[in-house]
């Protein structure tokens, strides 16, 4: 009697060695295949946003450096008074990167638990 009640997609080799280069292959699909392209998927939104992250805080450091070059001017004059707008930018941008570095998930990319 064939067994119908078994749900395969293909039919089943013949053989003992095509039995087992099939087992290989259907798991180095599961645990190496599937994995890697969550695992790039992953990466690529990580790296998009540290990007993204990485551009606007250089664009708000540059925006606060001018508008307190133009509104203040003769606040930050002298000699080492002119150094305070680029330290006070420094500063909030270590600010953000100590946040960014902060907020990093340190769990695996796997759903598992260990």
């Amino acid at each position: 009697m064939p067994e119908t009640a078994r749900d395969t997609k293909k039919s089943e080799p013949k053989g003992q060695f095509a039995q087992t280069a099939q087992l290989m292959q259907e798991y180095a699909r599961q645990e190496l295949r599937e994995p890697l392209g969550n695992t790039g998927r992953w990466i690529l939104s990580g790296l998009i946003g540290a990007i993204c992250i990485g551009f606007g805080t250089g664009f708000l450091v540059l925006g606060l450096l001018r508008m307190v070059q133009t509104e203040w001017p003769a606040t930050f004059e002298g000699r080492w008074m002119t150094l305070i707008p680029y330290l006070c930018g420094l500063v909030f941008a270590g600010l953000v990167i100590g946040l960014a570095v902060r907020r990093i998930n340190k769990s695996p990319l796997t759903k598992e638990k260990r």
